[in-house]
């Protein structure tokens, strides 16, 4: 999705990324992130924004493995030439029975991190 005509290089973007969690099957999540254009971004040098949103869902039965480790990665993308990524990461909420999934920038912005949460009941399928 387009946000900004840039007249050199490619317009700035709103991408939206589709993964599945590679130890839990059954969860898909969607990442919106922005994407900087023009000829910097073209030339794959730009730094884009800090700032995402997630929505995670159950699309199938799931099996939580024996052992989870609390904010293991489940995806990660570069977001500049270096040392800046978006992360997700998984949490087990025994308590409620849900799966919490939080993306953040590793780059520190105005003295926090910019980040964004969603929360997969699991229930029964089928």
């Amino acid at each position: 999705m387009s946000t900004a005509f840039k007249l050199v290089g490619p317009n700035h973007k709103i991408l939206v990324e589709a993964f599945d969690d590679p130890r839990i099957a059954g969860v898909a999540c969607y990442l919106a992130r922005p994407k900087t254009g023009g000829v910097k971004g073209g030339l794959g040098l730009a730094e884009d924004p800090s700032h995402a949103s997630l929505s995670c869902h159950q699309i199938g039965p799931i099996t939580l493995p024996a052992k989870l480790k609390a904010g293991e990665e489940v995806f990660d993308v570069s977001t500049s030439l270096v040392f800046k990524e978006q992360k997700v990461v998984r949490f087990y909420d025994e308590k409620r029975n849900a799966l919490v999934y939080l993306t953040y920038s590793t780059k520190l912005v105005d003295g926090s991190y910019k980040s964004a949460v969603s929360a997969v009941p699991i229930m029964p399928w089928g």
